[in-house]
């Protein structure tokens, strides 16, 4: 970090210098009893303590995006505002930062947090239907839509019966969609979605044994993991090549790359493009492809 700068993040972000907690305060008190000196003497919160996280979320989108009401039912995951946020930004950047309710975006495992049509809506105005299998979280994220009147005309919230397709049974015929997007489950097991938590509490220097983000089977872990999940809507995206502009989704493994792009030569995408993302020392990139005839 340089000069409260957060590397890595998107230039358009509104979350790249340092949080400056009286002011979140201001907008969200709720934050204020897990605000404390750290040890470099600066305001901060606990990261491995999951309360403390969601009373962060609740004030950054309070103060960035007016977005009032915000919460997750127990046990769902808790996003990292700020790496939620560049996803859209280099969206935008996809369709030369086209703004406005004409822009469609199909959200694939929307979540309880509904976190991508909620920033998208509130940063560019774009409307979103979000695609959801877990029930318990399609209800909660059509609570929080219905919360915020100002993006509730812009999202639509859609049930997915199958959890092997990620576009059947969600795309409506002669439907239309510039993007879709998708931050599919990483690990293949609840075991290792487990081990993959510790780890990330550790690096936090948690010592409780406990979430700092939740999340369940579909949101963390699915058979196979990240890299059939990702096959799999690859494949499945040839028959909807005509109702989407770009198709794009997170991958979080870089081994995965090349086994994906073998995928898509394999199903002729026109484009692809690898962008890369990062929010301090994780890196990620955003995998997109087209077929060049969709909208």
């Amino acid at each position: 970090m340089s000069d409260g700068i957060k590397e890595g993040l998107h230039p358009r972000n509104r979350f790249r210098t340092r949080y400056d907690f009286p002011q979140l305060i201001t907008v969200s008190p709720g934050l204020a009893g897990f605000v404390k000196p750290n040890a470099h003497g600066d305001d901060s919160i606990d990261y491995a303590d999951p309360p403390a996280v969601k009373a962060l979320n609740q004030a950054l989108l309070k103060h960035a995006y007016a977005l009032q009401h915000w919460d997750i039912p127990p046990g769902y995951l808790c996003p990292p505002i700020p790496g939620r946020s560049d996803y859209i930004h280099h969206l935008a950047d996809l369709i030369s930062q086209r703004r406005g309710p004409e822009v469609r975006v199909l959200d694939i495992g929307m979540g309880a947090n509904c976190i991508y049509p909620l920033i998208g809506a509130s940063e560019y105005g774009w409307s979103f239907v979000g695609a959801e299998m877990d029930a318990v979280a399609l209800r909660w994220a059509k609570k929080l839509v219905a919360a915020n009147p100002s993006v509730a005309g812009l999202i639509e919230c859609r049930l997915q019966k199958s959890a092997m397709k990620c576009f059947q049974g969600i795309i409506k015929p002669g439907e239309r969609f510039d993007l879709t997007m998708c931050n599919p489950p990483f690990h293949a097991s609840a075991a290792e979605a487990t081990a993959g938590t510790q780890r990330k509490l550790r690096n936090l220097g948690g010592k409780k044994e406990v979430l700092n983000f939740g999340g369940k089977a579909g949101e963390l872990w699915c058979e196979g993991g990240e890299l059939a999940f990702i096959r799999r809507m690859i494949e499945e995206s040839v028959a909807f090549a005509q109702s989407c502009g770009w198709f794009t989704t997170l991958v979080s493994k870089s081994e995965h790359l090349p086994r994906l792009e073998k995928t898509l030569r394999q199903v002729k995408a026109t484009e692809v493009r690898i962008i890369d993302m990062a929010q301090g020392q994780k890196r990620s990139r955003i995998l997109a492809w087209r077929f060049g005839v969709g909208v």
